[in-house]
């Protein structure tokens, strides 16, 4: 090969170099981030709160994972209050609310409602309680009523659970039916729902609040209770769907303003209609 010849090449591969060059530089930047989402994503979320909320958040959780193979979610329960304090004191990525935020709770923090859901009275599937007016259910739970004979049924002493302090539906009953907590003149306490709905399953004679979704899911699932209607309407997912149940309430994920990526990702992901089916199968309504 001639002096000319070597110098002909040099210069052809110069130029092919030059447009690789070219062509890299107009590439842009993002480009590389548009791969497979599973592979960018990666961490550990902690979501801690209401025990209403837990098992939804546990099944959305698998599906993101499933997603996103680098990621884990932890979800923790404790009560509504305990999610606002961890995701206000960032001992938590999110926290899980089954009640609105107070006033004095929203410093710093933002609020997305992923669901809606009901609160309702159970009894025992053997109790042959069918109803229960507003009145009467206050005077059971203020102890005014302490046999089920005076409402109708049976000659047997009521037991009352309550629920415990921190529980959204403590609140919401304090609020709705206008009694103040230390009113309640309780026999037995519940913290989560498992705990509550396992305690009226094993007693015939007591009584109890509870997430009509979860009441829902559990007795289709052959529990024995017995959900009593409110007002006059039948405690149901469809009719808190229709807003006719009288005692319902909003399911919120709370988060400390500008969540990092991983988190905003995964509260997009629970307020997408990707989640609408896990939502109905643990018997909430979707927020569309």
């Amino acid at each position: 090969m001639n002096r000319c010849t070597v110098f002909f090449v040099l210069k052809q591969y110069a130029v092919l170099v030059a447009l690789s060059m070219a062509t890299l530089m107009c590439v842009p930047v993002s480009a590389g981030a548009q791969g497979n989402p599973s592979e960018q994503l990666s961490g550990k979320l902690v979501i801690t709160g209401s025990s209403t909320m837990a098992p939804l958040i546990v099944e959305i959780g698998k599906r993101f994972e499933s997603l996103h193979p680098k990621v884990r979610v932890d979800v923790q329960t404790g009560g509504s209050s305990r999610g606002i304090t961890d995701a206000k004191q960032e001992l938590a990525d999110i926290g899980m609310s089954s009640r609105l935020l107070k006033d004095e709770e929203k410093a710093d923090l933002v609020t997305y409602i992923l669901a809606r859901d009901g609160v309702c009275f159970l009894v025992h599937k053997s109790n042959p309680i069918e109803a229960l007016t507003d009145q009467q259910i206050v005077d059971i739970f203020t102890g005014k009523i302490t046999n089920w004979k005076q409402v109708g049924g049976r000659d047997a002493a009521v037991t009352v659970i309550n629920r415990a302090d921190g529980r959204s539906e403590l609140e919401l009953f304090s609020h709705h039916f206008k009694v103040k907590p230390m009113d309640i003149k309780a026999h037995l306490i519940a913290g989560d729902n498992e705990q509550g709905i396992k305690t009226l399953a094993g007693n015939p004679h007591a009584i109890i609040y509870m997430s009509v979704g979860t009441s829902e899911y559990d007795a289709a699932q052959g529990i024995p209770i017995k959900l009593l209607p409110l007002g006059g309407v039948a405690a149901s997912t469809a009719n808190v769907r229709n807003e006719t149940f009288p005692f319902a309430r909003p399911l919120v994920l709370v988060v400390k303003s500008n969540p990092n990526p991983l988190t905003k990702e995964f509260i997009d992901f629970a307020l997408s209609p990707k989640v609408h089916d896990l939502i109905d199968e643990l018997s909430f309504v979707p927020i569309k």
